[in-house]
C-alpha cells in the first residue's frame, strides 16, 4: 500500500507505515480515493497520531502488548502461579480506642504534607442520573454533593495545619466527565478552593482490540472504537504532567487517592495517614474486614521464595489460590467470621518520594492486563472488543525490598459506602443479600457515620427503625450531619459534644468550628441546625429541642417516574422536607450561648 496516497503529512505516512508493518492493513483497507471524505479521513488520522502521542509506548507498544497479554490468556497463565498467600501486614482500627486517637492525631499533623487525588472518570448513567457521579447529592437534608462535600473536607484540612495552606486537589478527569467537571467547578466557585490548589488531569480513551491478532477494532469507517482504560492512568498522568515530581519539590509527602463516590472516605483519612507516617508504609491500602467469598477482592501478601508484593487479589482468583497453597479449603472465616484478607475499598495512601521514583522507571504505566470475553472455550472469537486496562492498586507490583506496604483496616460503614448501582438493581442486589450500594443505602450509611461520632462523644443515640423504599434498606434517622469544618477527628468531636440524646428520626447539623454542645437533647422528628462563622463560638447547653424538624417523604408512583422530579431524587425514592426545623446562622464573630 503506498502511504503516500493516504496522506501528505510525513509525521502520518510514518505511523501508517508502521501501523501496516503491524497487521494493521484492515484500517486503510477502503480508503476512499482523493478528494472523497477528506475530513473524515483527515479526522481518523489525527486520532491516530493523538492516540500514539498519548500513549507511552505510542500505538506500536500498545498494540505488541495486547498480543503478548491476548497469548497470555490463551495459554491459561497463572499471574500468581508459585505465589503463596499470607496476611498483609495490618494494623485494626475497626474500634475507636486510644490507639485510634493516637493514630488520628499523627495523621492530623501531617495535613500540610498531603495532596488529595480523586479519580473521578465516571458518569452516573448506571445510576440513572445524567450527569457527573460528583455532582450528585451525598445527602439530601441540605443537598451537599460530592465534589462540594470533598472541597469542605480539604478547606477542613487547611484550617487545621500548623501553617495553612491550600491542599493540593487533583481530579482526574475522562472525555466523558472533563467539560462537565470543569462546569462545576466554575459555576459554585471551585467550593471555595483556590484555583492554583486544583489541578485536572484528563486521562485519554485506548483503543480496543477486535481479535486474538490484535487487530485495532472499527467503530464504522474511519472511525476506532475507544475505551477507558482504567483508574491506573492518574500514575501516568502524574508523571507525564510532571506533577507528582513537583508537589514533592513542594514538601508533599503523601498522596490520598480517593474515588468519586464514597463520603465516608475523608471519616479514615487522618488515622490511615497517622499509620503511614507511624509505620513507614510506602503504600497504605484502605480496607474493611470481608466475609469470606464475598464479592470484594482481598488484601494479600504473596510471596514467591525471596520475593513478595501486597495485592489486591479479586475474590474469584483468591479462593482457588488459597485451595492451591495454604487452605485447602478455601477462604475460611476466623474466630469472628471474616477472611484473613481484609477487603479492598481502593483508598489509597502512597509516599510520594518512591512514587516518584517508580513513576521515573515506568513512566507511570502500571501494570497493564486484558480481560477478554469469549463466545466460547475455544478463546477464539470475542462477544465484544477488549483494551487493555490498568488498576491503580497495582502499583505495588512494582516495588522492591525497600518499599514496605501495609493495609489498615477500619469499620466498613464508617469509611466506605459506594453508590453505584441505580435502584432497580439496587433492590435487586439486597433482595440476593449483597451490598445495595445505591443513592439511598450511600445517604444512609452518611448519617450512620455522624451517629458513630456522636456516639463515640457519648451521647446517647437511638436509632429509628430501618424501612424498604423501593425495596432498598433505609434508616431514616437520626440524620447526623457534623460537617468538616466542626470536626475531622473523633478527638475534636468529643471536645465539643457531651451528654445528651438523639432518637428516632430526628436531625443534628453542626457546620463551624467553634460549636459546642452540652446535655441537647433532640427527640425525633426534632432538627437542630447550627451554622457559625469563623470566629463565632456558639455554647449550646441542657437544651431540649422540640419541633417538627424534617420530613422523609417517599416519592409517589408519578413523581419516581416524572421527568419533573430532579434526578438526584428518583435514584433514591425520596425527598426530605423541612418541617419546622431550628435554624441558627451566626454570620458575625462574637460568643453565643443557645
Amino acid at each position: 500500500m503506498d502511504v503516500e496516497k493516504l496522506t501528505a503529512d510525513p509525521a502520518e505516512q510514518r505511523l501508517i507505515a508502521e501501523l501496516l508493518q503491524a497487521g494493521q492493513e484492515h484500517l486503510f483497507a477502503d480508503w476512499d480515493p482523493p478528494g472523497t471524505n477528506e475530513e473524515a479521513k483527515a479526522a481518523f488520522r489525527e486520532s491516530l497520531m493523538h492516540i500514539n502521542r498519548a500513549y507511552p509506548d505510542g500505538l506500536l507498544g500498545y498494540i505488541a502488548k495486547a498480543r503478548k497479554f491476548l497469548s497470555e490468556v490463551r495459554e491459561g497463565e497463572n499471574p500468581f502461579e508459585g505465589f503463596e498467600p499470607h496476611q498483609p501486614d495490618k494494623v485494626d482500627l475497626t474500634r475507636f480506642d486510644a490507639d485510634y486517637d493516637r493514630y488520628e492525631a499523627l495523621g492530623k499533623s501531617h495535613f500540610e504534607k498531603t495532596a488529595v487525588v480523586l479519580v473521578a472518570g465516571g458518569l452516573g448513567e448506571r445510576l440513572g442520573y445524567s450527569g457527573i457521579k460528583l455532582d450528585i447529592p451525598v445527602e439530601v437534608t441540605e443537598t451537599v454533593s460530592y465534589l462540594a462535600h470533598y472541597a469542605a473536607c480539604l478547606k477542613a484540612m487547611e484550617t487545621r495545619m500548623n501553617t495553612p495552606h491550600p491542599v493540593p486537589f487533583i481530579i482526574m478527569t475522562s472525555a466523558d466527565t472533563h467539560a462537565k467537571t470543569v462546569a462545576s467547578l466554575e459555576a459554585n466557585s471551585r467550593f471555595g478552593l483556590k484555583e492554583e490548589q486544583i489541578h485536572i488531569l484528563k486521562q485519554e480513551p485506548v483503543p480496543a482490540i477486535a481479535d486474538n491478532d490484535g487487530h485495532l477494532a472499527l467503530k464504522e469507517k474511519y472511525k476506532l472504537i475507544l475505551k477507558p482504560h482504567g483508574h491506573g492512568d492518574i500514575h501516568m498522568l502524574l508523571h507525564s504532567s510532571g506533577l507528582a515530581a513537583e508537589l514533592e519539590k513542594q514538601g508533599i509527602e503523601h498522596l490520598v487517592f480517593i474515588q468519586d463516590t464514597n463520603g465516608q472516605v475523608f471519616n479514615a483519612i487522618p488515622a490511615a495517614l497517622g499509620v503511614s507516617v507511624e509505620k513507614g508504609f510506602d503504600f497504605n491500602s484502605l480496607g474493611v474486614n470481608r466475609i469470606p467469598g464475598e464479592a470484594v477482592g482481598g488484601l494479600a501478601r504473596l510471596v514467591k521464595g525471596d520475593r513478595e508484593m501486597t495485592l489486591n487479589v479479586e475474590y474469584h482468583q483468591l479462593d482457588p489460590l488459597l485451595r492451591a497453597t495454604v487452605s485447602p479449603e478455601g477462604d475460611v472465616p476466623d474466630e469472628q467470621g471474616f477472611s484473613m484478607f481484609p477487603g479492598n475499598i481502593n483508598v489509597l495512601l502512597i509516599r510520594l518520594a518512591p512514587y516518584v521514583k517508580i513513576l521515573e522507571r515506568t513512566r507511570g504505566v502500571i501494570a497493564e492486563f486484558i480481560n477478554p470475553k469469549y463466545t466460547d472455550e475455544t478463546k477464539t472469537t470475542f462477544k465484544k472488543p477488549t483494551r487493555l486496562e490498568t488498576l491503580m492498586q497495582d502499583l505495588p507490583k512494582f516495588f522492591g525490598p525497600d518499599e514496605k506496604v501495609g493495609v489498615s483496616i477500619f469499620d466498613r460503614k464508617w469509611c466506605f459506602s459506594a453508590n453505584k448501582n441505580n435502584v432497580a438493581d439496587a433492590a435487586a442486589k439486597h433482595a440476593a443479600g449483597s451490598p445495595p450500594e445505591s443513592g439511598a443505602t450511600a445517604e444512609s450509611d452518611f448519617y450512620l457515620a455522624g451517629r458513630m461520632k456522636l456516639a463515640a462523644a457519648g451521647m446517647e443515640v437511638t436509632p429509628a427503625e430501618e424501612q424498604l423504599i423501593l425495596g432498598i434498606p433505609f434508616t431514616p434517622g437520626p440524620r447526623v450531619l457534623l460537617r468538616p469544618s466542626f470536626a475531622t477527628t473523633l478527638d475534636e468531636v468529643r471536645s465539643k459534644i457531651s451528654g445528651g440524646s438523639i432518637s428516632g428520626e430526628a436531625t443534628l447539623i453542626l457546620d463551624g468550628k467553634d460549636i459546642f454542645l452540652e446535655n441537647v437533647e433532640l427527640p425525633g422528628p426534632s432538627a437542630l441546625v447550627i451554622k457559625a462563622c469563623d470566629g463565632a463560638r456558639v455554647t449550646v447547653k441542657n437544651l431540649k429541642v422540640e419541633n417538627d424538624g424534617f420530613e422523609l417523604v417517599k416519592l409517589t408512583d408519578e413523581e419516581q417516574n416524572s421527568t419533573a422530579t430532579p434526578e438526584y431524587l428518583r435514584i433514591r425514592g425520596y425527598r426530605i422536607e423541612n418541617r419546622g426545623a431550628a435554624v441558627y446562622e451566626f454570620n458575625e464573630p462574637g460568643e453565643y450561648t443557645l
